[in-house]
């Protein structure tokens, strides 16, 4: 009988030791230290590529070789997102969502996969039923025929229902729910949430298929899971707002092809989010007539 092979992970930045450590390295932090599995031993090794079902060779290529292509992006009918990316979503591009629970990011990319009806689009939820994601979609009002849902975690039956569908968006609804059977770890573990992570990277890359991934976040505010995961991903989205008022703010904090000085916002009503464009109309609307100083 094989040895089980298991490792020390901090829970903050995701670095990896082969013994428990009471301060990390890499990010000063005492106590994050947790213990995890590497492998169950007895499964053959499964990633994007074997259900793709072909290996492509790799070849090193001079740069003066390569063909610049024009940065083509895919305009949703959302102009708050599009401005917050960049332009629209890159493909290829894979987006980390983070927010509070309850603040509405499922709500606001659910919208946006059921508007972006000229492509075949798929929204997995590892968090809520089909019937959940029914009655909030028919509260949205928006109609869809090439939306799909998939009610999964496992990691290897997402890839290949993608496989079967083909789809040209993919939304994951979270990160954080999100496993893969290789790994001996519950879903959440800093384990899990780097190799899901870099499994849909792979695909993306792979296959010029844009994903977002939504993710929880922790008390101080930060996205919840390993460091690494804001480095993997292109983009990293901030979903922010207060659950007392009906306005809510996107913010980018990274962004590879496009500014991180812009903010979308938004108003979240019964219908679902509604655009902003016009800020000054709220801050206007907010303000008292009869202030000192004011004409």
């Amino acid at each position: 009988m094989s040895k089980i092979k298991t490792a020390f992970f901090c829970s903050n930045c995701g670095y990896e030791s082969t013994k428990w450590v009471g301060k990390c390295p890499s990010c000063s932090q005492w106590n994050t230290f947790v213990e995890e599995v590497l492998d169950k031993g007895n499964n053959k090794e499964q990633n994007w590529k074997e259900f793709k079902g072909e290996k492509r060779a790799t070849k090193a290529i001079a740069l003066q070789d390569v063909t610049a292509l024009e940065e083509k992006r895919m305009v949703t009918k959302d102009g708050e997102l599009n401005r917050v990316l960049g332009g629209g979503i890159v493909p290829g591009s894979i987006v980390l969502v983070g927010g509070e629970p309850g603040i509405g990011k499922s709500t606001l990319f659910l919208q946006h996969g059921l508007m972006m009806n000229e492509i075949v689009v798929l929204y997995i939820s590892g968090e809520e039923s089909e019937q959940q994601i029914k009655m909030r979609a028919d509260r949205l009002k928006i109609a869809n025929d090439n939306f799909y849902l998939l009610t999964e975690t496992s990691i290897q039956s997402i890839f290949q229902e993608i496989k079967k569908l083909q789809p040209q968006l993919v939304i994951v609804d979270s990160i954080q729910t999100i496993q893969s059977n290789l790994i001996d770890s519950s879903a959440g573990s800093v384990s899990q949430i780097r190799e899901c992570a870099a499994e849909f990277q792979r695909f993306a890359k792979e296959t010029n298929t844009p994903v977002f991934l939504i993710g929880h976040i922790t008390k101080d505010g930060s996205i919840a899971g390993p460091k690494i995961l804001e480095h993997m991903v292109d983009t990293v989205l901030q979903f922010e707002g207060d659950r007392h008022y009906a306005y809510r703010i996107l913010r980018t904090l990274k962004n590879r092809f496009g500014s991180t000085s812009e903010l979308g916002i938004y108003e979240m009503t019964g219908d679902g989010m509604r655009e902003v464009s016009n800020p000054s109309e709220i801050l206007i609307t907010q303000r008292e007539e009869q202030l000192s100083g004011s004409a």
